[in-house]
């Protein structure tokens, strides 16, 4: 986790972990201005996209662990919000363009300060270009899927709950954490 060696508001050399007046929580303040600098977790899109039965995942050309399969999700940058985001990764990983249809799952990793905001979307157009991100992208059948290559496994219990549920024609709202290691339905 990056923290920055001097104030980012006065330029001091003098920052170091305390609780803020009012505060919960430790800090990293800066002695001389009274500058807060907050870290907060990463926000992560993406995207389970469905085309005839057969769902897009992309392969992972940079670390950590290229040549593992995922759905397309990146992180947010400011000025988006989740839908932007999701459908810019998408865009980005494996050239499809899409359409957001409705939420599906939220995962939260505090472990990395990360959280996982999954939509279900469709395909709007395939392009066949896809960015530095990814080795090669493909839509699966559900047999075809290389499970055992998915490298994120809160990833894999999502895509895996969706084709369950695609079966059904009925779907949630899914939220859950790394501590508990299971996804818990909410309605």
């Amino acid at each position: 986790m990056f923290s920055p060696s001097f104030c980012p508001k006065c330029g001091g050399p003098d920052l170091g972990q305390q609780v803020p007046p009012g505060d919960t929580h430790e800090r990293l303040m800066c002695r001389a201005c009274g500058y807060i600098h907050y870290v907060n977790p990463k926000i992560i899109a993406g995207c389970i996209i469905e085309q005839d039965g057969k769902y897009l995942l992309c392969q992972r050309a940079i670390p950590p662990r290229p040549g593992t399969w995922t759905l397309p999700a990146g992180f947010m940058e400011s000025g988006e919000t989740t839908e932007q985001a999701a459908l810019r990764e998408v865009w980005e990983e494996s050239g499809v363009r899409a359409e957001i249809i409705s939420p599906y799952s939220i995962f939260s990793v505090p472990t990395i300060s990360e959280v996982y905001i999954i939509f279900r979307a469709i395909a709007l157009e395939i392009t066949g270009q896809y960015g530095p991100e990814t080795l090669d992208y493909k839509f699966f059948a559900p047999e075809d899927i290389p499970w055992e290559q998915i490298y994120y496994p809160a990833i894999r219990q999502i895509l895996e709950r969706y084709i369950e549920e695609r079966q059904a024609g009925v779907y949630g709202i899914y939220m859950g954490n790394d501590d508990s290691g299971k996804i818990h339905f909410i309605r």
